[in-house]
C-alpha cells in the first residue's frame, strides 16, 4: 500500500483513536449494565438494563469494532509501522480482529437473548470484563510498543540497511 500522506494519516490516526475509545467506553458501559442486570433482583431493573445492552449492542457494537478494525489495518499498511514488522502492532491486530468477531458472533447474540428473556446469567458480566480488559492490554501496548521487530521486520531491516551502506559506497548518486 502507498504509504498514507501527513495530512491523512494524521486525521485517520485522531479517528482511530477517538473509535478505539469509543469501543472501551462502549465496553466498560455493557460491563456496568451486567452487573447491574445480574446483581439485582428486581425485574424492572433487569429488563431496563438488558434493554439498554440491547440498543448499545444492535446501534454501537459491531459498528464501533469494524471501524476500529478498518482504520488500525489502513493505519498499520499505509505508515512505517507495518502489519507485521513489529510485534506490538501483530498482536493489535490479532486481538481486534479477535475481539471484533466475539462482539459480533457472541456478545450481540448474548445480548439479544437476555434482552428477549429478560433474564441475565454471569456470561454478560464475563464478555464485557474480558473485552474491558482485552482493550486495556490493546492500549497499554500502543502507548508502550514493546517486544521489538517480528522476524520480518527483523529482514527487511536488515535488506534495508544491506542496501544503504552498499549505496553509501558507490560513487554515483542514487535516487
Amino acid at each position: 500500500m502507498k504509504p498514507l500522506k501527513r495530512p491523512v494519516r494524521r486525521g485517520l490516526l485522531v479517528a482511530h483513536v477517538a473509535v478505539s475509545v469509543s469501543w472501551l467506553g462502549l465496553t466498560v458501559g455493557l460491563l456496568a449494565l451486567g452487573i447491574t442486570a445480574f446483581a439485582t433482583g428486581d425485574p424492572a431493573t433487569v429488563g431496563a438494563a438488558t434493554r439498554a445492552m440491547k440498543i448499545f449492542g444492535d446501534w454501537l457494537v459491531v459498528p464501533v469494532a469494524l471501524l476500529a478494525l478498518v482504520s488500525g489495518l489502513v493505519l498499520a499498511l499505509g505508515t512505517p509501522w507495518g502489519l507485521a514488522r513489529h510485534r506490538w502492532v501483530w498482536t493489535k491486530f490479532w486481538l481486534t480482529l479477535i475481539t471484533t468477531g466475539l462482539s459480533v458472533f457472541s456478545l450481540r447474540p448474548g445480548i439479544d437473548a437476555a434482552a428477549a428473556d429478560e433474564a441475565v446469567d454471569i456470561n454478560l458480566v464475563i464478555a464485557p470484563s474480558v473485552a474491558t480488559a482485552t482493550y486495556l492490554f490493546i492500549t497499554a501496548i500502543s502507548i508502550l510498543k514493546p517486544w521489538g521487530l517480528t522476524r520480518r521486520g527483523r529482514r527487511l531491516r536488515f535488506s534495508a540497511s544491506s542496501a544503504k551502506s552498499v549505496d553509501a559506497r558507490s560513487p554515483r548518486q542514487t535516487a
